[in-house]
């Protein structure tokens, strides 16, 4: 996916390009810088940042990476937190935007970002986390490259107390338990088996050639209806499902190809269905929306409230630990 939320050291990630919470001096510091120096190779890294010598807060500038998997090491200079009134927000974003842009400059096809101001600098984690998604997510609107927003662990991960507060209570209202389910499904088999020796015995069975003309619409045929009806391009589809392009032009060119459920998920994300619309988008592909399955009771929860930000809803299944949409 073009955007992923990922629980990693980022010292450890296998991208073009690392991005370092830096200082203005660019010297070694503490916290992520402190640890992605140490990688690099302390000596090495600070020679090269000396020789660049300063980076104005809300800019980046670039390195070569040294003993890193990475190629380039970006130094991005954020905001130190001041209460909000002296233009923090403003700066945070050129840090991200200034990181991209440098990132493309130098031909990079992937990338990772600590969450930038968020430690030592004392930016508030869940402004600092919806500066960073949305920054990142306009520049994706418009360029391909995969981005990769590492955390260490949930502690310096900002999402709202609310929000998680909101969607505990709709887990506990609609979560199924499995031996509720079990009885559940039981039940119906009992019933459709019923139900088919009484239409048996009514009528013969039909012929094969009658079944496979009452097959329902294939998922592909479903999904591009959708897109057409909602007035909607490709590039802007698949933009707003967070899925890669290479995978949409598969679905596009292959129509018997069956995507993963939580990728046709993010499709009615960005399609803005409901919950009946996308349920009739996952039977095309034989899935349904279970809830037995926390995935699902969140997804639903979304959608029965009409939030359809898909980074917003991975920020939420980040903090459950369940999947996240797109591909």
């Amino acid at each position: 996916m073009p955007l992923e939320i990922i629980r990693n050291d980022i010292t450890k990630m296998h991208t073009d390009a690392i991005v370092n919470a830096a200082n203005s001096s660019l010297q070694m510091g503490g916290g992520v810088c402190g640890a992605i120096f140490a990688a690099a190779g302390p000596r090495e890294l600070q020679e090269a940042c000396n020789e660049i010598g300063h980076c104005p807060t809300g800019s980046a500038v670039a390195t070569k990476a040294f003993r890193m998997e990475a190629k380039y090491i970006i130094h991005a200079v954020g905001p130190v937190w001041r209460g909000g009134g002296h233009k923090e927000e403003e700066l945070l974003r050129s840090a991200y935007a200034s990181s991209l842009r440098l990132a493309e400059e130098l031909e990079c096809a992937s990338i990772a970002f600590p969450l930038i101001s968020s430690g030592i600098y004392g930016y508030p984690k869940e402004e600092a986390l919806q500066v960073a998604i949305s920054e990142i997510h306009r520049f994706l609107m418009d360029h391909e490259m995969l981005v990769y927003l590492v955390v260490f662990d949930k502690k310096s991960f900002g999402i709202s107390e609310k929000l998680v507060r909101s969607i505990d209570a709709f887990i506990d209202e609609h979560y199924v338990r499995e031996q509720e389910l079990h009885y559940s499904r039981s039940r119906q088999i009992e019933i459709r088996a019923q139900a088919m020796k009484e239409e048996m015995l009514d009528a013969a069975l039909p012929g094969l050639e009658e079944l496979m003309g009452r097959l329902d619409e294939s998922f592909s045929v479903r999904l591009f209806r959708r897109i057409d009806e909602k007035g909607m391009t490709d590039v802007e589809t698949y933009k707003k499902a967070n899925i890669d392009r290479k995978l949409f032009s598969k679905i596009r060119n292959s129509p018997d190809y069956t995507p993963m459920k939580k990728t046709i998920i993010a499709f009615a994300i960005a399609l803005e269905l409901d919950v009946e619309e996308t349920e009739d988008l996952l039977r095309g592909a034989g899935y349904t929306l279970s809830r037995s399955n926390k995935f699902d009771v969140i997804i639903e929860y979304f959608l029965v409230n009409g939030k359809y930000n898909i980074h917003e809803i991975n920020e939420a299944l980040f903090m459950f630990d369940q999947p996240l949409l797109g591909a």
